[in-house]
């Protein structure tokens, strides 16, 4: 890689502990809840109670989803990548129940006494022109959970572009309807919090696909080359036009970019820094593997490029151990290259072991580069091809008994492992290095996967604790509309 101008790595932003925010989350969701106590609308029945607060509690969750995706970094700017998309998901479906139970709440009382007359409550409060609005964005909630189960049948832009028109009519709806039907929102400092509300939901989504498109244009970037890699694996070298200002970020992090006419967010895509920050500009690892990475190769230089970044929390600034374990499973080696690459230029002195697995010998990348590291690190490298045709080296998995072998003198408990690969490879690696005895906070992984699932111990461990934060929500939701509505 040619030598460049050294940048200073950008400081780290501030970021709360989770438990600080899982709090603010509370809070924020509960906020309407106290406000309405200020109301002075009849009292409720305590059914009527119950569906009030899942409505304003969901209403707000809904509101939140916005800040928490969006990538702010004030917000979600120390949680990680895999873990904004899991509670982008899970607290989505707490969502979409909150408020579906919203309605059946209230004629819960009515369907005890009377069913055929709770039913006709129920068909009046999803048919009545009053609450017409609260029915358009319910159902616009529950389309855009459905769509975004069924991710993988939409054309990426499609989904990212019906994700947020969803997301607009849902929000426009739900406010509309909290503001103009709902006992307690209709006046005072309810009615006032909603506007409120509905001022940060523009003002969001202002910042998100105006100011971003803005600066897209404003601050471009151009291509400056394309080299292979390994098969249908590109390496792009993208530098800062004239007058645009270099990106401060830290090895290991990603960015979201964006192509010549195309520099709008909706049509953005993430991809890791595969660059030491200590050289100017950005280099980027990419395999062909959907409609847009497909065409990468024949991108030519002088292309205008849309950076908007940095992000990510897969930084060994965020995640320190006496020696350092990197993994990479196919194009997983695109920020472990920057990781290696930050690390040969401030010639770290930490043992540091590489393992690097493919499914055929022809996909390794930068294998030069990773040798030549050996000189400058006190580096072992382990390459394992699954395949072992054409493949002298090891081959196969990356199991515990390799992994023992690599890490030969070290204690796991003093290490940390940093990896990036297909999501079946970083589970089981990642529950074999904690039965090494590798603190599971040593163990950092990336997926960029929505479907990451419940597969690895840390995945378990990270749903358990976001499924708290909802139980919580909803007890102290039931607590609280008894005790103030």
């Amino acid at each position: 890689m040619t030598q460049k101008a050294e940048v200073t790595p950008g400081a780290a932003w501030p970021a709360l502990p989770a438990r600080a925010m899982a709090l603010v989350y509370l809070v924020a969701c509960l906020l309407p809840i106290g406000i309405g106590a200020l109301s002075r609308a009849a009292p409720l029945d305590p059914w009527e109670a119950f569906g009030a607060g899942l409505g304003l509690a969901g209403l707000t969750a809904m509101a939140v989803q916005v800040l928490t995706s969006g990538r702010f970094r004030a917000v979600s700017g120390g949680m990680g990548i895999d873990r904004v998309m899991a509670f982008h998901k899970i607290a989505a479906y707490v969502v979409v129940l909150m408020l579906v139970l919203h309605p059946l709440a209230y004629v819960w009382p009515t369907w005890l006494d009377d069913p055929a007359r709770g039913s006709e409550r129920l068909v009046a409060y999803l048919t009545g022109p009053d609450w017409r609005s609260g029915v358009i964005a319910l159902g616009a909630l529950v389309l855009l959970v459905v769509m975004g189960v069924a991710r993988d049948v939409f054309r990426y832009e499609i989904w990212r572009g019906s994700h947020v028109i969803l997301a607009l009519v849902a929000l426009g709806g739900g406010l509309h309807h909290a503001a103009s039907a709902g006992r307690l929102s209709a006046l005072g400092a309810l009615h006032g919090f909603w506007w409120v509300m509905g001022a940060v939901i523009v003002l969001a989504f202002a910042v998100l696909y105006g100011w971003r498109w803005l600066r897209l244009h404003r601050q471009p970037w151009e291509l400056r080359s394309v080299e292979p890699k390994a098969d249908r694996v590109w390496e792009l070298d993208i530098q800062p036009a004239e007058g645009t200002a270099p990106v401060a970020y830290r090895a290991g992090q990603f960015v979201w970019m964006t192509v010549a006419g195309r520099r709008f967010p909706l049509f953005d895509h993430p991809f890791s820094i595969a660059d030491s920050p200590r050289r100017a500009g950005l280099s980027l690892i990419i395999k062909e593997a959907g409609d847009f990475t497909s065409t990468v190769g024949n991108l030519r230089p002088g292309t205008a490029i849309g950076i908007d970044g940095p992000y990510g929390t897969f930084t060994l600034e965020r995640h320190s151990g006496d020696h350092v374990l990197l993994v990479a499973g196919g194009v997983g080696i695109a920020p472990i290259m920057g990781l290696l690459r930050d690390l040969v230029a401030r010639g770290d002195t930490r043992p540091l072991r590489l393992a690097y697995a493919v499914g055929q010998p022809e996909n390794f990348a930068c294998l030069d580069e990773i040798e030549a590291a050996r000189a400058v690190l006190d580096l072992d490298v382990l390459l394992i091809s699954e395949s072992a045709e054409g493949w002298d080296g090891a081959t196969g998995y990356l199991d515990r008994a390799k992994l023992e072998a690599l890490l030969r003198g070290l204690a796991p408990e003093r290490g940390v492992a940093l990896m990036c690969g297909p999501g079946p490879m970083v589970t089981k690696v990642s529950d074999t290095l904690e039965d090494m005895g590798m603190p599971w906070r040593n163990v950092v992984y990336e997926r960029f996967d929505y479907a990451g699932g419940l597969s690895a111990r840390q995945d378990r461990r990270r749903t358990l604790g976001f499924v708290g934060v909802f139980a919580a929500l909803a007890g102290l939701v039931a607590a609280l509309s008894q005790i103030v509505l």
